[in-house]
């Protein structure tokens, strides 16, 4: 570097070395650098840090490609496989042709996954019209039912697998396979996280244990392992061994961290494309921060009896997903952008999910109980809030179920037609999106795909899905790959 010395008689030219010119000018350059270190490791005489500072470094919040209409997501999967044709989407048709074959009533081939094809059977719940909308709602909902008017449901959503974990695989993440990023991930990757003392992708799953395909639906595939989903306990501490061993002071506790932090650093030198390792780094720090604040947004027990009971906290059936929407509800008001809600567990499939192959009415009537007054008291207290407007609710699950029977009491998977729905995000409810096929065996009037959903979902956040990508194996990837239609009744 030249310098022009004018404090010399004569001019002269010296040269300084980046090294001398830092050394020379520490009082500034460096004396920033010092405070704003000390500063990020709480070391100032300044106040504490909030829970709901903006996180620093790489995962900070990014600018939205345009105005969004929602700031968080929460959504709500039905894990197992909801039958549309007994909650959303009456069929009179498998009245009048009960008992009957649909072969010859619809195109092509009639696919089951486990066999036994029985005749069409009729809902064994009975329809009723609600809201000024007038849509039609299973008694299994009486609650949700009240709220027809926020919800705009999609009658025509079809997958690509009856196989579970593949279909979950593909609501998650628009492949069938393992591998992709999930949506939760990719909407952490486009919008970075919103504080730095809670994850900006958070994942509750059911009590009965984890869904179908496991981790790999939160996962973040290609992408950083910073990107993918943490997941919470409903219960208890919300992660496990979050809180530092007994007689473990703050100040060892990070003094163990800075070495850690050091020791890391060189590795990520040696092996700087190890993402693995750069998320543990970052969730080391991020723990550290989650001490004091994870537990304050998940202690439901601070809120007031009316809130516990409008989510059914006191009630012993719909108490484990109750705790888990109002979770929700307070993670979201903490900066959290994503939250993943699992309801149905992967253990005994016939009574722990929706997967009704063997007693449709035992099934679903316990699993709507257990759901129906937690998910409308997360909209009645959403709307109470004004955070209705800002978050974007959406409920579905892998799959929808056929309308003929099997075993003569149960619904086998059906791909080609499930409803979803959604709420909030300035969305008009009391709507119908599509519709299927008179016996709810296709979808027929605009077909929605996953990867429609997903674009929908990510223009709602203020996200061009064409312009989401993501470099791997050559290739921009994005989480609609080369397809994605924006459904025009959500976003319009």
């Amino acid at each position: 570097m030249s310098h022009h010395c004018h404090a010399c008689h004569k001019h002269e030219r010296t040269f300084w070395s980046r090294r001398d010119f830092l050394m020379q000018s520490g009082g500034g350059i460096a004396g920033l650098a010092l405070a704003h270190l000390l500063d990020r490791e709480g070391l100032l005489a300044a106040e504490p840090q909030s829970c709901n500072e903006p996180f620093p470094g790489a995962l900070g919040p990014r600018p939205p490609h345009f105005q969004p209409r929602a700031t968080a997501v929460i959504s709500l999967f039905m894990s197992g496989g909801v039958s549309h044709v007994d909650t959303f989407d009456p069929k009179p048709a498998l009245t009048r042709y009960a008992g009957e074959p649909l072969h010859g009533k619809v195109d092509g081939n009639i696919a089951v996954r486990q066999g036994l094809p029985g005749p069409l059977m009729p809902s064994p719940f009975s329809f009723q019209r609600y809201g000024e909308s007038g849509i039609e709602v299973s008694e299994l909902f009486p609650n949700l039912a009240q709220h027809v008017d926020e919800m705009a449901f999609m009658r025509s959503v079809f997958g690509r697998s009856n196989d579970h974990i593949q279909a979950t695989y593909e609501m998650q993440s628009g492949q069938i396979r393992m591998g992709f990023p999930s949506v939760g991930s990719w909407v952490t990757y486009g919008l970075g996280a919103q504080s730095s003392s809670l994850p900006a992708f958070v994942v509750m799953t059911d009590h009965r244990g984890g869904p179908l395909g496991g981790p790999n639906d939160w996962s973040a595939g290609f992408m950083p392992a910073t990107y993918q989903g943490t997941r919470f306990r409903s219960s208890g501490d919300p992660i496990v061994d979050l809180e530092p061993p007994e007689g473990m002071t703050a100040e060892a506790q990070r003094a163990r961290l800075d070495v850690l932090a050091k020791l890391n650093e060189k590795d990520m030198e040696k092996y700087p494309g190890n993402s693995e390792f750069a998320a543990r780094i970052s969730s080391y720090e991020l723990a550290y921060r989650m001490q004091g604040c994870a537990p304050e947004a998940i202690d439901t027990s601070s809120e007031s009896q009316l809130t516990q009971r409008l989510y059914g906290l006191d009630n012993e059936i719909t108490e484990p997903f109750g705790r888990q929407c109002l979770m929700a509800r307070r993670l979201i008001e903490r900066g959290v952008r994503f939250v993943q809600l699992f309801h149905g567990g992967a253990g005994n499939q016939n009574t722990d999910t929706w997967d009704a192959h063997s007693d449709l009415v035992e099934n679903h009537s316990l699993h709507a109980k257990e759901s129906d007054l937690p998910i409308a008291g997360l909209l009645t207290d959403l709307k109470a809030r004004g955070l209705l407007d800002s978050t974007l609710i959406v409920w579905h699950g892998e799959f929808g179920r056929m309308p003929i029977s099997q075993r003569g009491v149960g619904r086998d998977h059906n791909p080609g037609a499930m409803t979803a729905w959604m709420a909030g995000a300035g969305i008009r409810g009391g709507q119908v999106i599509g519709s299927t096929d008179e016996f709810g065996y296709k979808a027929m009037e605009q077909p929605i795909s996953a990867h429609d959903l997903h674009a929908t979902m990510l223009h709602l956040l203020g996200i061009d899905h064409e312009r989401l990508t993501y470099r791997f194996s050559g290739r921009d990837m994005r989480l609609t790959d080369v397809a994605g239609t924006l459904i025009p009744q959500i976003v319009g």
